[in-house]
């Protein structure tokens, strides 16, 4: 059985014990996490598609790890112009494992 959710302004396909590496969520390792905008479910034979979100469906998962993902550099230059600019950032990022899907 997998789903698909949202969550962090993007779509992720997961299945019971997949481990995703998402966007900052509010709690620390250990915690058990929701996610209720689920979008699809699937397996076992026909998938149900929500228009937008599956009603009652539920996806949940456990925080393995709250962190900072890779550097990201920002690099601009205007040519000609002796003009440049380098910047970095590294996003705040959370790992869950799914625990269990619910097809509500």
């Amino acid at each position: 059985m997998y789903a698909v959710i949202r969550t962090g302004g993007k779509q992720y396909k997961v299945a019971k014990n997949d481990v995703i590496t998402i966007e900052k969520l509010a709690g620390e390792k250990g915690d058990t996490v929701s996610f209720d905008e689920v979008l699809m479910v699937g397996g076992d034979g026909a998938a149900t598609i929500g228009a937008p979100l599956v009603a009652g469906a539920k996806v949940t998962g456990t925080v393995l790890d709250q962190g900072k993902g890779d550097k990201v550099i920002i690099f601009k230059k205007r040519r000609r112009k002796n003009s440049r600019r380098k910047n970095g950032h590294r996003q705040f990022e959370t790992v869950v494992r799914i625990a269990d899907i619910v097809a509500g």
